[in-house]
């Protein structure tokens, strides 16, 4: 009892008025539903830009894949089986409506939409759910942009959806969720014409003035820290860009300085995305973050260069070693030939919003030869149950574990009480070596209150990880100063692993042919089964090399190539 009082006060001494308002507001509020026309359209004032296309999600007439899961939908019960809440919630987005090769299958879309609005009336409580109805509204607006023609009784819905969206804007949410609200006013106020859409516009605009600057940060990254939800952000931001040039003429002069500022925006988010993918081109696994749920990143690339313009990604190559601190998220890149090395040394995100927070302080993603090879596990669930727990928890993430707890009090499926907060960061380079130093404090909550602290030693050829578990701990084992502490790093399942007779040592085996010779100290190592997901509903078997501290309060792993 003492316990779940203990989360649930330090989870919710961090929300905000407003999101305890929003919540009773939209508990006990139920707008009522406008059937009227929709106003007349707008006309374009410039050349509409192809999307970010994602993977084709319609796989036949009225047949759907998400989550790694195909299901065909029966016209007259449209969802209404569907497996699991995030796969229905999909199902509402019409993604497909801009995917790859969207052209082939007009029919079927056509035909979607219509069962849609048959078999959804207001008020279903998945489909007109605000989140949902945003993207879905924004999605059928760019199909149309993209030249499918809204008849009337969808035009009309399509308003019907914007008046009712109004009304329920995600206050009680905030973060990515209300952006997405406002995002789709924006869209319905351009798209349409009118004193209604004004307001509309006006609205959409307010909200995004008050959310720019605070969810985008000054390093360019989404200020959840998941690559994910950032390449999420980046795609809105491109989308904006995209629909206030194509309708400029809809934009009041109010606001145009306003917009006039986000390609600029943009384009930082490019660099901060680009400085958190892997040399596979897709984004390193910290916090939320799977393949597949936003458009992949060279998509997204090529839709702002047509949108924005290119990136300058010039290299300074005057030193093997490149080093970028992305001092406002939190994160930590360098590179050396033939590696990449991304360290977490960031918050778990804002303190009244880190539903997609993992328990990763201090975790880690390295590449080798093209090759991920240290990973953190990945996220294949939303929602709640074990699976989702676990893969939030730290033992799924390449860094250490102390008495078995999490390092940050993550729980529920998308709550966080006690959380881990860095200190202690130093950065220092010399020549072509790299060494960042750091510390958290998410366990000082346990007996002895001890602190984590890691340091990275990179150059080419090596990388050296040192952990040392600080603290006055009251319970010697046999010369132990702590009960357990254990670092672990996960390997992707494409890498194999051996122990030397020693059990100290080893190799790694990475696709190519590439060796690379491991060494531990300060600890007993065992080879552990574990998890890697990828993507959402898709979840393998993998390897981690599992260092348990022996007594000293510090532990070590090497790597060379």
């Amino acid at each position: 009892m003492i316990q779940r009082a203990s989360l649930y006060w330090h989870t919710l001494r961090y929300l905000r008025p407003a999101q305890i308002g929003g919540r009773v507001w939209t508990k006990l509020y139920r707008p009522s539903t406008e059937f009227r026309p929709a106003p007349a359209k707008r006309s374009l004032s410039g050349s509409w830009v192809v999307p970010a296309r994602r993977v084709p999600s319609m796989l036949g007439e009225m047949t759907f894949r998400f989550l790694n899961e195909t299901r065909r939908i029966d016209n007259s019960t449209c969802g209404v089986d569907a497996p699991a809440h995030l796969w229905h919630y999909n199902l509402h987005y019409f993604d497909d409506l801009n995917a790859f090769d969207a052209e082939t299958r007009h029919r079927w879309h056509v035909e979607a939409i219509e069962n849609w609005i048959r078999d959804h009336p207001p008020g279903m409580r998945d489909a007109w759910a605000p989140y949902p109805t945003s993207l879905r509204v924004v999605n059928w607006i760019k199909w149309a942009l993209g030249g499918a023609v809204l008849e009337a009784p969808v035009a009309d819905n399509l308003a019907m959806q914007v008046r009712v969206l109004t009304h329920r804007l995600e206050y009680h949410l905030l973060g990515n969720h209300l952006f997405a609200n406002a995002k789709a006013l924006v869209f319905a106020g351009l798209f349409f014409d009118g004193e209604e859409a004004v307001r509309w516009l006006g609205k959409g605009m307010a909200i995004l003035a008050r959310e720019m600057p605070e969810q985008i940060l000054a390093d360019g990254g989404q200020f959840e820290r998941s690559p994910m939800y950032h390449a999420l952000a980046l795609e809105d931001v491109v989308d904006l860009i995209n629909v206030t040039t194509v309708l400029s003429d809809g934009v009041p002069k109010k606001w145009q300085a306003f917009v006039g500022s986000w390609p600029a925006l943009a384009q930082r988010m490019r660099a901060w995305l680009l400085a958190m993918c892997h040399p596979d081109g897709e984004i390193a696994f910290f916090n939320d973050a799977a393949i597949g749920i936003a458009p992949s990143p060279g998509e997204l690339d090529r839709y702002a260069n047509e949108t924005v313009g290119a990136l300058d990604t010039a290299v300074t190559r005057d030193n093997p070693l490149q080093v970028l601190h992305l001092a406002d998220s939190g994160y930590v890149r360098a590179d050396v030939p033939d590696a990449g090395l991304l360290i977490d040394v960031a918050p778990v995100g804002p303190d009244y919003l880190p539903g997609h927070a993992h328990a990763d302080t201090l975790s880690f993603e390295l590449s080798l030869f093209g090759q991920r090879v240290i990973v953190n596990g990945g996220t294949s669930r939303y929602g709640l149950g074990p699976e989702r727990e676990t893969e939030r928890g730290t033992p799924a993430h390449s860094t250490v574990t102390v008495d078995g707890q999490n390092s940050s009090e993550v729980w529920a499926g998308f709550r966080v009480a006690r959380r881990a907060r860095p200190f202690d960061l130093a950065i220092r380079r010399e020549g072509g070596r790299l060494e960042v130093s750091c510390a958290h404090d998410g366990y000082r909550r346990l007996a002895g209150r001890p602190v984590h602290r890691r340091t990275w030693l990179f150059q080419a050829g090596r990388l050296r990880v040192e952990d040392r578990v600080e603290g006055s701990f009251p319970y010697p084992l046999e010369g132990c100063r702590f009960k357990s502490a254990v670092a672990r790093f996960h390997l992707h399942p494409a890498v194999s692993c051996t122990l030397d007779e020693s059990g100290s040592s080893g190799r790694l085996r990475v696709p190519g042919g590439h060796a690379v010779h491991w060494s531990a100290s300060g600890g007993s190592v065992r080879v552990e089964r574990s998890f890697y997901s990828p993507e959402f509903g898709r979840r393998g078997p993998t390897q981690c090399l599992a260092v348990e501290f022996d007594g000293a309060a510090t532990a070590c792993m090497e790597l060379t190539w």
